[in-house]
């Protein structure tokens, strides 16, 4: 489903409230985009959009560009959830929020030192689950994040791998991009 990004890559959002680093990227993304990638972006769903039994969306189950970073962000959000399983993004922050009998339980990031974490899941309770960001990763953890959903163990495995974060470095900057958009790549921020 579509991304804040996305929307103002297409023209279906402005950069305002963007910071001038973000908005010189969109403007570089939404130059490079062909007629195709647009009419692709302009038409994905909203969300959230089930999916295999799970429910997927950007930002919140309310609003597609709310952050969910901290407990307090994510109570009260399981009266509208619409399934046990919820995958979401938008912060760029691998981990999410379990809710189970009337309690929210934030769950953490693969540790700095690891390379992955399983979560078994509880059939009474409600997950909104954030697999973190492959690109530009905002958890202080510069590794690519992405999880594996297991029906048949009822786990998510969230994962962190190394990649060639000094070639994509050195892309953003022969692309013009702003220089802090490379640098933030090792910092994970």
């Amino acid at each position: 489903m579509r991304g804040n990004h996305d929307k103002v890559a297409v023209g279906l959002d402005d950069t305002e409230g963007y910071n001038t680093v973000a908005a010189a990227s969109l403007f570089w993304t939404a130059n490079v985009l062909n007629e195709p990638n647009r009419v692709y972006l302009r038409e994905m769903p909203r969300g959230p959009i089930e999916h295999s039994g799970f429910w997927l969306m950007h930002g919140s189950p309310i609003d597609e560009d709310l952050y969910l970073i901290q407990e307090c962000d994510a109570r009260g959000m399981e009266q509208f959830l619409r399934g046990p399983l919820n995958f979401f993004g938008h912060t760029h922050r691998q981990g999410g929020f379990a809710f189970l009998r009337r309690s929210l339980r934030p769950i953490p990031q693969v540790p700095l030192l690891e390379t992955n974490y399983t979560l078994s899941l509880d059939p009474e309770a409600q997950y909104l689950i954030n697999p973190g960001s492959v690109g530009q990763p905002r958890d202080t953890d510069w590794r690519a994040a992405y999880c594996i959903y297991n029906q048949t163990d009822a786990t998510i495995t969230y994962h962190r791998t190394t990649y060639d974060v000094e070639s994509a470095s050195k892309a953003i900057l022969a692309a013009g991009l702003p220089e802090l958009l490379a640098r933030r790549l090792f910092l994970g921020k």
